[in-house]
């Protein structure tokens, strides 16, 4: 796509210092700025590539004077960061707006499409599905029966979504995600031979909703797994049956959370967690990397390990394990000493 420095300035409310026709067609770091390409200058470290960048526009703050000539055009803004980020979520948006429906693809006669759709090529687009305003729907994809997806919101490419599941508004769900397939729910017959136990849930995915790249969010066995409003996951992460995901919580790449457990508001799990199953975590809470969780936590708590415990405990802990084999050996050198000098019973 292709802007001049006099539209970028528009959209962020910024002066153009130059030449306002110059036109951009790509974003670039400012060190590795080439002719055509538009860069941002906040942090001061950089600031003497700023000098030596061949980028045609650099985004900068208001109150930045350069101290030799400068061959770029400037914009300046209240704050060249937010202002960059605005620009990126802008260019996003834009790049993405694709309108249409393309060839071939299946789309139920009972479907229900809003307005400003796109429905990519090979995509399956079940009966009763309801879709709103400007959702996009990338080739590839399997929409089932019955699904319902808010306005604003877009399905990668490669996406299965399992009948009855129901999504908000402004969701994005990246490519290879399963969302509704069968929990994990199997019981051993007489036989000792496991037999499944029928899923007959959905997922509910609220509004603001993230999911990484292949995740996976199963559905209920009765009733909904629920993922609540503006959560964020990350790649590769495993939502068992039945579980509950509270609002503005962000879960980090190759966590798994097994089914029937509650995880509360605005916590941060970080990367390879184990989350058992049944299980009641409160809000707030900050759970290390690789830390297996197998009970109830409180509101507030910082936990890491496995089974995990509190994190400042964890890391005194782990001083100590780190140095044990000097411990060990201060230890026996304390108790030969002692043996050595310890008076003669005879």
């Amino acid at each position: 796509m292709k802007f001049t420095a006099k539209q970028i300035a528009d959209i962020l409310e910024g002066v153009v210092i130059g030449n306002s026709n110059v036109a951009v067609t790509k974003i670039s770091k400012i060190e590795e700025g080439d002719e055509g390409s538009l860069t941002f200058l906040s942090n001061l470290k950089y600031q003497p590539f700023i000098y030596t960048t061949k980028a045609s526009v650099v985004i900068v703050n208001k109150t930045f004077e350069p101290e030799k000539e400068i061959a770029t055009t400037l914009i300046k803004v209240e704050d060249a960061y937010s202002s960059f980020s605005k620009l990126l979520e802008f260019y996003n948006q834009a790049k993405n707006n694709k309108q249409g429906r393309e060839k071939p693809c299946f789309i139920s006669e009972s479907a229900t499409i809003g307005e400003n759709e796109y429905i990519g090529a090979f995509s399956y687009i079940g009966e009763n599905v309801k879709l709103g305003k400007n959702v996009k729907i990338y080739p590839n994809s399997y929409i089932g029966d019955d699904v319902v997806i808010g306005d604003n919101s877009r399905v990668f490419a490669g996406v299965k979504i399992y009948a009855d599941t129901i999504i908000g508004t402004n969701c994005t769900i990246h490519s290879g995600s399963v969302i509704g397939s069968d929990g994990f729910g199997f019981a051993p017959d007489k036989n000792g031979e496991f037999q499944a136990i029928p899923q007959i849930g959905n997922v509910i995915i609220e509004d603001n909703v993230d999911i990484g790249a292949n995740s996976t969010i199963d559905r209920a066995t009765m009733g909904s797994t629920i993922i609540r409003k503006g959560v964020k996951l990350d790649n590769q992460i495993q939502i068992a049956h039945n579980s509950e995901i509270g609002k503005n919580t962000v879960i980090a790449s190759q966590t798994g959370v097994a089914g029937s457990t509650k995880v509360g508001e605005h916590c941060m799990i970080g990367g390879q967690v184990g989350i058992a199953g049944h299980l009641n975590l409160g809000n707030n809470l900050q759970i290390q990397a690789q830390s297996g969780i197998s009970k109830n936590l409180k509101d507030g708590l910082k936990v890491q390990g496995s089974p995990a415990f509190a994190y400042g405990d964890f890391f005194k802990s782990y001083v100590l394990f780190k140095n044990l084999p000097k411990i060990t050996s201060a230890l026996n050198k304390i108790e030969k000493e002692f043996n050595t000098q310890k008076p003669n019973d005879e």
